[in-house]
């Protein structure tokens, strides 16, 4: 396995501009208009698991198919992500994020009004860019915005977003289609994007790129510096486990542990609560020592997937009004979003650790295998719930995330001051 070393910076790739000179307000009220698109359009991606049974009853599609609605945009914005980092060019990041942020509420107008399974896909394709593309420049910006003593903490902050879109967004989402229907909730996130997109124009400063990324420089991070093709492995094998198992959640807290339809929307905002907290208690550890952080997130985030995996399935609805299935579906929830809460800030800290001086670069390859991965899990997923078994999608995760343990146990110590190197001096 690959060593992480002190420092790995591939040569000539771009280093980010100068971080603008500006109030430490400002600079805040950025990085939370910036940390609420994260979350919008994280939440967009995800809001299907939730929804899973309603859409597809509604739209006549099995839940494998169903469970297309979170693989096409995966796999698009595994694509977009590099693609837009390297044909943005010098354009200045306020406004292609506000552009990107313009596509969610497009797509979501017409997912709520579509009447063919077909339609939606067509809009999840145009999510999928805009996922790809915002997450991909959004994820360094914490290093033009504050200034460096506060790049940790707004770090963690910006991709509290990408945790609270997994354990807060999706809840949220499935409570509102339980209440109105499934329209209603693509429709309320439309409007919540469109919010967004004016807290963009309004609270971000320029963002002028000092030259754009070219291609050369995505493919030579990866083949100079190990610590970025393990941190790449890593984030395919933690994502991946985790949505085979995640994406068929409703189903597997209805039919193994007998939750009803009004329990499920209430379990998750558990879930997301204690990933929440995962999030910033990962952050501020990341801060510190980024290979422990992932191994720490590693471990639990397995343990979960191997709990799901064996814990034999309850008796259907009665035991659950009992108490028999939704006790054990609590605390599994519970130990499964506090670890997975801290996969997405740990990772990026990883990144920024292992490139501090192509941040850019290093974050839209790391955002390509994190989408991927999303697709690659909510697709082989639905292939084994179809053809094998409900247990056999977190069954496979488990594998996937027990290999991601061994592999940071091989790996060495990055230094913590590495990540921090990583923001310029600011202008005066």
């Amino acid at each position: 396995m690959s060593n992480i070393q002190e420092k790995h910076t591939a040569a000539g790739a771009p280093a980010e501009p100068p971080a603008p000179a500006r109030s430490a307000v400002r600079g805040r009220l950025a990085v939370a208009a910036v940390t609420l698109g994260i979350f919008t359009v994280m939440t967009a991606e995800l809001l299907p698991v939730g929804l899973l049974t309603p859409v597809g009853r509604d739209l006549g599609v099995s839940a494998g198919t169903a469970g297309l609605m979170v693989t096409v945009p995966g796999l698009v914005a595994a694509v977009s992500a590099p693609l837009l980092a390297v044909a943005a060019g010098r354009a200045d990041r306020r406004l292609v994020l506000a552009g990107l942020m313009a596509l969610v509420v497009a797509a979501h107008a017409a997912s709520a009004l579509a009447g063919h399974f077909a339609v939606v896909l067509g809009a999840r394709v145009l999510l999928g860019v805009s996922i790809g593309g915002f997450w991909a420049f959004a994820g360094g910006l914490a290093l033009r915005l504050v200034p460096e003593r506060e790049v940790p903490r707004a770090t963690a902050v910006i991709f509290g977003g990408v945790s609270a879109a997994s354990v807060l967004g999706v809840p949220a989402g499935t409570l509102t289609g339980e209440l109105g229907g499934w329209r209603v909730a693509f429709a309320v996130l439309g409007a919540l994007a469109l919010a967004v997109l004016a807290a963009l124009v309004l609270l971000l400063p320029r963002l002028p790129a000092e030259r754009g990324l070219r291609p050369a420089d995505l493919a030579r991070l990866p083949r100079e510096s190990p610590a970025v093709r393990a941190g790449l492995v890593l984030t395919v094998l933690l994502v991946t486990g985790h949505f085979l198992a995640y994406t068929f959640i409703r189903p597997v807290l209805q039919e193994r542990y007998g939750v009803g339809d009004g329990l499920v929307g209430v379990l998750l905002l558990g879930y997301g609560a204690a990933g929440l907290a995962g999030n910033f208690l990962a952050g501020a550890a990341a801060a510190r020592n980024p290979r422990r952080t992932v191994l720490t997130v590693a471990t639990g985030l397995a343990a979960a997937l191997v709990a799901t995996a064996l814990l034999p399935a309850l008796p259907g609805p009665a035991g659950a009004a009992a108490g028999g299935g939704a006790v054990p579906a609590v605390l599994l929830l519970a130990g499964w979003g506090l670890a997975y809460g801290g996969v997405s800030v740990g990772l990026q800290s990883w990144f920024l650790a292992a490139a501090p001086r192509a941040a850019e670069a290093a974050t839209s390859l790391y955002v390509a295998a994190f989408c991927l991965s999303i697709a690659a899990g909510a697709a082989l997923g639905g292939v084994l719930v179809d053809a094998v078994a409900l247990g056999a999608a977190p069954a496979a995760g488990a594998i996937l995330t027990l290999a991601a343990v061994v592999l940071c146990t091989r790996t060495t110590r990055i230094p913590p001051a590495a990540a921090r190197t990583a923001a310029p001096a600011e202008t005066p």
